[in-house]
């Protein structure tokens, strides 16, 4: 079976375009993070974003290799969420949610290249549902960790240190104003739980 004839074809289209879709998503959350001062937090964001850009370039890649023409027009019908509003420790919850659907919707979609033969295209979906389900704990660990009011406060003393400036001071919380360049507390670099 060609690749362009097969349903995986659609699937890895539907992928690309749910990626693109996350990608822009989760920018709005960097957004938010930075007008709301957690610089460390949008930088922790913009690395997914970044995950989920590599991600559509990868299944695009598949697509555009199916065909040695150009493609026109692929008709994708698929739903994409649209939960998110303009409150940071929501979305959060909600992106770590919609990284659940994905990691879900790749392992089926993995399945089905199996079937039809295309066990690297299956292994692609496997590997990125894998990836995808780091981005699902992270988010859930910073939306947690803001919801607690644990961000920049922990039980025991820890090492924080300023992203602008590099100084570093181990304590239970974290500073409001950077002794060294005073930077605000959201430049001060996040603790995540696998640390």
């Amino acid at each position: 079976m060609k690749l362009i004839e097969s349903k995986t074809y659609y699937n890895l289209a539907k992928a690309y375009a749910g990626e693109c879709q996350a990608r822009t998503r989760y920018e709005f959350i960097e957004y938010g993070a930075r007008m709301q001062g957690y610089k460390a937090l949008a930088e922790v964001v913009d690395k997914i974003v970044y995950n989920e850009f590599n991600h559509a370039r990868m299944f695009y890649t598949k697509i555009q290799d199916a065909c040695d023409t150009p493609i026109k027009n692929i008709e994708v019908c698929a739903g994409y969420p649209f939960k998110e509003k303009w409150d940071l420790v929501e979305n959060l919850k909600l992106a770590s949610e919609d990284e659940g659907a994905e990691i879900k919707l790749y392992e089926e979609f993995a399945l089905v290249a199996e079937e039809e033969g295309f066990n690297e295209i299956a292994k692609l979906f496997r590997d990125t549902a894998g990836v995808e389900n780091c981005h699902k704990m992270l988010f859930c660990d910073l939306y947690n960790q803001l919801k607690k009011g644990t961000l920049y406060k922990k039980p025991k003393a820890v090492k924080w240190k300023c992203a602008d400036c590099g100084y570093e001071e181990t304590l239970k919380q974290a500073w409001e104003e950077c002794p060294l360049c005073k930077a605000k507390q959201g430049s001060v670099m996040l603790k995540l739980s696998d640390e």
